[in-house]
């Protein structure tokens, strides 16, 4: 008389089912992981127009007049636009801030407008015009 011993270890069709389940879930998971990646170093070009809006609403509170703050690329980053590894230029152009970003899924643009209509002597700002729409 034999004894029937237990099987130990996992069927194919187990496996095969694990193996679906794990594609399912890096098919979701590596696209988001990617945008994450690309918002995260975007950051970097909207943190470098801070320096920038200072700068604006400085030239703004003493001439009062928004068209003469205006400087070119190099002006820009010598009065405060932060320069890292993804901010390739950045300019005012009557106020307006553009900043330009390189190696973030293609060469973006970042545009931040002053808004003059409120308090005297104060700015505000309308953020976030974006040629890259997933990135802002």
């Amino acid at each position: 008389m034999t004894i029937k011993q237990n099987q130990k270890g996992f069927t194919l069709i187990e496996l095969m089912i694990v193996v679906a389940i794990i594609g399912i879930l890096a098919a979701i998971a590596i696209p988001a992981y990617s945008t994450y990646t690309k918002k995260a170093k975007f950051t970097e070009v909207i943190n470098a127009a801070s320096g920038l809006k200072l700068e604006v609403d400085l030239c703004y509170a003493k001439d009062n007049d928004i068209t003469l703050c205006d400087w070119a690329a190099g002006d820009a980053l010598a009065l405060g636009a932060s320069v890292g590894q993804y901010v390739a230029s950045a300019r005012v152009d009557d106020g307006v801030i553009l900043i330009t970003s390189t190696g973030i899924d293609g060469a973006a643009t970042y545009t931040l407008t002053p808004d003059a209509t409120g308090t005297a002597g104060a700015l505000g700002w309308d953020e976030g015009a974006c040629s890259v729409t997933t990135l802002c």
